[in-house]
């Protein structure tokens, strides 16, 4: 079976490592992909976003299955461009995709289909949108662009004036594009971020491992949020009681009303929980697989990747079994100097192997922002490589993924110290 993986980061490098294990598998491409997939998969000279080109070259290449990694490409609708050509993907149309690709949808249709979310209001004028900040929710407040800002469309003010200066940012400054043509002022929740992923065939579900993101740039969850700077699986706040009721209030609720408004989604539901107690609330949801959530999810997952993507594809989840480790896993982001502001590019990347080799078997090193220049791998990116490791215990997982980082060198190479701190 020939497949095809579109995208080019850590999250792919992830899927692609595990996909090259499977026995189904013929031939495994990636498109662009980046160094480290190359190293079980064969690079395709095209960008994510490229989909007719995309589409021409794997009716060329009979591939058997498209499996999507980022957002962009299922919000221009790759998806559906593939069906209708009579292609098999992964990834919800263009539709489904609104979930993350508009914050407004997302967020009414929470509403509408009985999720419970954060209360909020939607403005697509800066002045008015200015004079409201007052009325809403008392001291702290969340500040979100509508569109796609690659994870770093929000802002959470806590007082007016940060506030209003996210505003001028997001829609007069337009620091994300037109992702701030409209934003959402919405209620600031208290607890603790959880992600919880699903796949779905557009009937059914099956629920992936709790994992928790670290999105702050620095130890304690301080400064700037970042695309992610590590994560960890499973996460002991999500019990088995919040499991339960995540699959009855989330996501039997959001797959009732894609079906009952036409909306056939085959592909990854990412909810962000923030949870307080016996309580939580959706934060957002996400149409593919976590980054870096999924290179801590994945490598814990004991059954073949190929047939359960494959079902989903075909809309046949049923009857499926999935077998997962209990060895918790951990992944720690080494990023550039400066990120997630302006970082220097092209210096040299040295010891990812003895990293790995020293990991007796429980460690991979997934590439996210790396590339070649004069037959050496240098960085390419403000999140470089994801450093993933797995143990019989949280600890233990977490003392060899830093033993790992540790091995691996670049100038100005930054990472936290304190990835999966809340559960320790």
């Amino acid at each position: 079976m020939n497949v095809l993986i579109v995208g080019g980061g850590g999250r792919e490098h992830t899927l692609a490592w595990k996909l090259a294990q499977s026995p189904l598998l013929g031939k495994l491409y990636c498109a662009p992909g980046n160094p480290g997939i190359a190293e079980v998969a064969e690079k395709v000279d095209l960008g994510a976003e490229d989909v007719e080109e995309l589409k021409k070259w794997a009716l060329d290449k009979k591939i058997d299955l498209t499996v999507v990694g980022p957002e962009a490409p299922l919000v221009l609708g790759l998806a559906d461009s593939f069906r209708e050509a009579g292609l098999r993907v992964f990834g919800p149309g263009r539709t489904g995709a609104l979930l993350e690709g508009s914050k407004v949808w997302s967020k009414r249709k929470m509403k509408k289909w009985g999720i419970p979310t954060a209360e909020f209001a939607v403005f697509d004028d800066f002045d008015e949108a200015r004079y409201h900040l007052g009325r809403f929710y008392g001291g702290a407040v969340v500040i979100k662009a509508d569109g796609l800002a690659a994870g770093k469309g929000v802002t959470v003010a806590s007082g007016p004036a940060e506030a209003e200066q996210a505003l001028y940012d997001i829609m007069i400054e337009k620091a994300f594009g037109e992702a701030g043509d409209r934003v959402i002022i919405e209620q600031c929740l208290s607890g603790e971020e959880v992600s919880v992923l699903a796949i779905s065939d557009g009937n059914n579900l099956i629920t992936l491992p709790s994992a928790q993101d670290h999105k702050a740039i620095g130890e304690g969850d301080r400064g700037p949020n970042t695309g992610g700077m590590g994560a960890y699986s499973p996460a002991p706040i999500y019990t088995e009681q919040l499991a339960r009721k995540t699959e009855d209030e989330v996501f039997k609720p959001l797959l009732k009303g894609f079906k009952d408004e036409g909306i056939d989604f085959r592909g990854v539901i990412y909810a962000g929980l923030m949870v307080s107690g016996d309580h939580f609330k959706v934060l957002e949801f996400n149409v593919r697989f976590g980054d870096p959530e999924t290179q801590a999810i994945i490598p814990r997952l004991k059954s073949d990747l190929l047939p359960l993507l494959l079902k989903a594809a075909d809309g046949n989840l049923g009857g499926i079994e999935v077998e997962w480790s209990s060895e918790p896993a951990v992944c720690v982001v080494l990023a550039s100097k400066g990120y997630p502001g302006h970082y220097e590019k092209g210096l040299p990347i040295h010891g990812i192997k003895i990293a790995e080799e020293g990991g007796e078997g429980k460690v991979a090193v997934f590439h996210a922002g790396t590339a070649i220049k004069e037959r050496h791998l240098v960085t390419a990116g403000g999140r470089v490589l994801g450093v993933t490791a797995w143990d019989s215990d949280l600890k233990k997982a977490v003392d060899r993924a830093y033993r790992a980082a540790e091995e691996i060198e670049y100038e100005g190479c930054y990472y936290r110290k304190d990835i999966a701190y809340r559960a320790l």
